[in-house]
């Protein structure tokens, strides 16, 4: 009886959670203009909308090319910290991962001003080269995550036999480790993804006209008028980050 309430609880919890995006899925295939129930019609205007706009495809293109930017760049830095803080014994290692984990703790709206306080003399607001940095910079936490979780299942000694065998460091992680946990360091890519995606505080306060993101474009969206539109890109948002929780997964389960 109890195991039956646990997932009777469980599953309340789900739906409570996936309330919000059900509601929304289906007014992107309204023929009506306005966020009302019932719809007066099914129709696909606002995905040709959004499609054929001047203002949601640059948006759109301007989210994935600063996403995958700072995707590769948090997964360097997040898989070479990672290795870093598991392979050395270090004074201040536990500080040093606690600084890194800072920005998934610390309120965006300080992060976002801290990046406007500190881009602002580097002349790197207003920038793509901002925007990915500080992307990266919000994505290399869940890189070091996941990696780690993936370090905790290999073997050190790998690393003494490829450097008793004449390895460096560097050859004996390329050759040995990095294929080991190359699950652990994709996932870990496409929460970064994720994460730069689905940002828009940061992207407020940093970027201009030219750099702005889907998010950001959904945001002054709502504030100017309100278009099914968003309620399209929203769809289509909640699509992608379908797809990349069913890699993530997938990655996770063909961990050697």
């Amino acid at each position: 009886m109890s195991r039956a309430l646990l997932w009777a609880f469980g599953l309340l919890v789900i739906g409570f959670l996936l309330a919000p995006l059900a509601a929304i899925l289906p007014l992107s295939f309204s023929a009506g203009s306005f966020l009302r129930y019932p719809l007066p019609g099914l129709s696909l205007r606002w995905y040709a909308d959004f499609f054929g706009s001047d203002f949601w495809m640059p948006a759109l293109r301007n989210s994935l090319a600063i996403g995958a930017g700072a995707a590769a760049i948090a997964t360097v830095l997040g898989t070479v910290a990672a290795f870093g803080l598991w392979q050395a014994r270090i004074p201040g290692r536990q500080f040093i991962l606690a600084l890194i984990m800072m920005p998934l703790v610390v309120p965006s709206i300080v992060v976002a001003v801290s990046l406007l306080l500190f881009f602002g003399p580097l002349g790197l607001t207003n920038s793509f080269t901002g925007m990915i940095l500080a992307h990266a910079a919000l994505g290399v936490p869940f890189v070091v995550t996941t990696v780690s979780a993936s370090l905790t299942q290999f073997d050190p000694v790998l690393l003494r036999a490829a450097a008793a065998c004449g390895a460096g460091p560097v050859t004996a992680f390329r050759r040995v480790a990095l294929p080991r946990i190359a699950p652990g360091v994709a996932a870990g890519a496409m929460f970064a993804f994720a994460t730069s995606l689905d940002e828009v505080v940061v992207a407020l306060f940093i970027s201009g006209p030219g750099q702005r993101t889907l998010p950001r474009q959904m945001f002054s969206g709502l504030n100017d008028q309100v278009s099914l539109t968003i309620a399209a890109a929203a769809s289509l948002m909640i699509l992608l980050a379908i797809l990349l929780l069913l890699l993530t997964a997938w990655l996770r389960r063909a961990r050697p």
